[in-house]
């Protein structure tokens, strides 16, 4: 179990858009986080070779401090919103690149 960090909680929602036949660079997330992919499909993949497909509709609950990135193996654009607990001037998103 991943504890709340210290100091002011902070929410944040994203939407990401992912073009077709894009792979974004791969990060992680120091985190809690949870979304749904809204349009589209995507492929998460972990560092360690875990796969998880994703289609429209779908939930996600993202891996917390575990590299990862996206793939959208489809022919339009993967749309997927993200709601990240975190605390105020923490990134939600870091690149592991």
């Amino acid at each position: 179990m991943v504890p709340y960090p210290q100091g002011q909680p902070e929410i944040t929602i994203l939407r990401i858009s992912i073009p077709a036949g894009a792979r974004l660079e791969t990060h992680s997330h120091p985190v809690i986080n949870a979304g749904v992919l809204v349009s589209g499909q995507l492929t998460v993949k972990t560092t360690d070779g875990k796969v998880l497909r994703l289609k429209a509709g779908d939930p996600i609950v993202e891996v917390v401090n575990t590299p990862h990135y996206g793939i959208n193996e489809g022919t339009v654009p993967a749309e997927i919103v993200v709601f990240y607990a975190g605390i105020v001037g923490q990134a939600v998103t870091v690149s592991e690149q």
